[in-house]
């Protein structure tokens, strides 16, 4: 890896760079009309991968760490306080089937990606299961499968670029499709026209200036905000840590603990279970705190910036250009199984979108996705959904692997 303009340990500056390229995307999408178009997310995205790719900035730092360990849970409660509850479980039931169909697109292009290039790839037995694993569900589940079935180092670190472009990649394709006049004809949007039809009411702004209107948020709101949902954090990642302790899981342990440890032993899902019990419990406190999805949503755009960071388009030249082609296989094949399927099932097109995102990306990337295109009562559904993924993704990686070494 080259040296950049910034050096990874400049963490002030690097944060500094982050935040205000975040809230220049913001700017722009409720400024300019062709920003609102393309979504401030993908400028945030694109610009990232341009700092990263010319050197400005390296593609690996604590800094981008943090963001994942802290920015992100940390803006999935926020997101979560003014989420319409009862359509929570009205929508999980919707999305859990056209998420388990995108599952089948991972799988099935996975297969077909393995027999096109297992001649031409090393490892790619070891690699196929950690990519299966992967876009079921998540990062989550490519680090344990790279674990389990012990691939070499070098080959992990060129997947790990392969994903990493291919993912900054799929992020535009995902905020781009709701913009096609192809798309738009022929699957139902009502997600869509909720948020454009606030559009003609105040004209001279854009769509996303219009959706986010100025409220009035004192003091007290902020500190509610930030402070519950940091205590929401706190004790949901501190009991889920201690569950997963307690309930045994791996190879040689039963079918039954290894689902019990996956649902309540893992971090995001004991969020956002908890969070909806307070909700639950607590309505008015929660509809009387201003400014909470205000606050989750530029979290979010931080979120976006980091993840087009590590897309090192010269890496991917050097030493993983069949690998992008191998994940590319199996991001398209799962697409066109989600939006052919979800056609054919009658599924609005903002469903099927987050599905195939929380497979691919997994749930935290879905719900960026849904926040950012004003999606609000996707947001808290897919987490839901998107979380089971990391239970049984691990069993799809594991069951191509078997079968994938034995074809070799």
């Amino acid at each position: 890896m080259g040296e950049s303009l910034i050096q990874a340990d400049d963490t002030l500056t690097l944060w500094g760079i982050i935040i205000v390229w975040a809230s220049f995307s913001i700017y722009l999408e409720q400024r300019f009309s062709w920003a609102s178009k393309i979504s401030g997310a993908i400028i945030a995205l694109i610009g990232a991968i341009i700092l990263s790719n010319t050197g400005v900035i390296p593609t690996e730092s604590s800094v981008y760490d943090a963001v994942w360990s802290v920015i992100v849970p940390l803006a999935i409660p926020l997101l979560l306080f003014h989420v319409n509850f009862k359509k929570i479980w009205q929508e999980s039931g919707k999305l859990l089937i056209i998420f388990f169909i995108s599952s089948v697109g991972t799988v099935a292009g996975t297969i077909l990606s393995f027999f096109l290039l297992k001649d031409h790839i090393p490892y790619l037995e070891k690699i196929g299961a950690m990519m299966s694993g992967s876009y079921t569900g998540g990062g989550v589940n490519f680090a344990a499968l790279a674990a389990k079935y012990e691939t070499p180092g070098e080959m992990v670190s060129a997947t790990v670029v392969a994903d990493n472009l291919m993912m900054a990649v799929y992020f535009v394709i995902l905020m781009l499709i709701p913009a096609m006049a192809f798309f738009r004809k022929r699957f139902s949007i009502p997600h869509i026209e909720e948020v454009e039809s606030g559009k003609g009411k105040e004209d001279g702004k854009t769509l996303a200036e219009a959706f986010w209107k100025r409220k009035d948020i004192s003091l007290k709101d902020i500190a509610l905000s930030i402070g519950t949902a940091y205590l929401l954090v706190i004790v949901s990642f501190k009991l889920a840590t201690l569950i997963d302790k307690l309930i045994p899981s791996g190879e040689n342990v039963s079918l039954f603990l290894n689902i019990l440890n996956g649902l309540f032993g893992d971090q995001y899902l004991m969020l956002t279970t908890i969070t909806f019990i307070m909700l639950a419990l607590f309505p008015k406190y929660f509809a009387s705190i201003n400014g909470s999805q205000e606050f989750g949503t530029f979290l979010i755009y931080i979120f976006f910036v980091v993840i087009g960071v590590p897309a090192s388009i010269q890496l991917i030249i050097n030493n993983a250009p069949l690998l992008l082609l191998f994940v590319f296989i199996i991001v398209m094949i799962n697409m066109v199984v989600s939006l052919t399927f979800g056609k054919l099932l009658k599924y609005n097109l903002e469903d099927i979108l987050v599905a195939s995102n929380a497979n691919i990306g997994g749930p935290t990337t879905a719900a960026a996705l849904a926040i950012a295109k004003g999606w609000k009562n996707l947001v808290g559904p897919i987490l839901v959904v998107g979380t089971l993924g990391y239970i049984f993704g691990n069993y799809i990686g594991t069951m191509l692997g078997f079968w994938f070494s034995s074809l070799i």
